[in-house]
């Protein structure tokens, strides 16, 4: 695999690198599932309605847009992963009860522009943006999650359509019986 990165032009392995760096690392956190396991998907919201919450909670709480996105794409691809998580988190940001309760602002777990603002309101409460890997480990307490937001978030900053390359990926769930893929044509 690395001959291959090494090969590429030098923005372009840079890019490469860094999603298949971030991509290996949330693997690691992967807990594979059964293959009869139930696995809710839904239509993302457009892209473009998204950008807007990201870009509205970075002017409330000063957490940039390009970490919100990341974690969502990281937590549900945008919102296309409905179900619960295997710890029980829940809707497009992944939210535990508790600390939905603490951050969630009255709000709809379920709601993307709800969700995206009480993620930068945690995150802003957990040190963002002084110091994101802090608030980012207080998020998903794993260094290897962490790793990979940043990697994704440096990705979108270098240049903003990654965020739309990364809102077209699609959906893939790790089974004991291998990958199955769950959205796309």
């Amino acid at each position: 695999m690395n001959a291959v990165l090494d090969s590429l032009p030098k923005g372009l392995a840079a890019q490469a690198k860094d999603n298949t760096r971030a991509i290996r690392e949330l693997l690691a956190l992967a807990h594979p599932i059964k293959p009869s396991t139930p696995f809710k998907v839904q239509p993302a919201r457009p892209a473009a309605e998204l950008l807007k919450y990201f870009k509205k909670a970075e002017r409330r709480f000063g957490v940039e847009w390009e970490v919100l996105a990341a974690v969502m794409l990281a937590e549900t691809k945008f919102g296309r992963v409905k179900s619960a998580s295997h710890v029980g988190a829940q809707g497009p940001m992944q939210f535990m009860p508790a600390t939905w309760k603490a951050y969630g602002m009255g709000g709809d777990v379920h709601d993307p522009r709800d969700a995206v603002m009480a993620a930068a309101n945690y995150l802003k409460a957990s040190g963002a943006p002084r110091d994101y890997r802090r608030a980012l480990h207080a998020y998903n307490p794993s260094q290897a999650y962490v790793n990979a937001i940043l990697l994704h978030a440096r990705q979108i900053k270098r240049d903003a359509r990654n965020y739309y390359v990364y809102y077209n990926w699609q959906v893939y769930v790790i089974t004991t019986a291998g990958e199955r893929r769950l959205t796309g044509p």
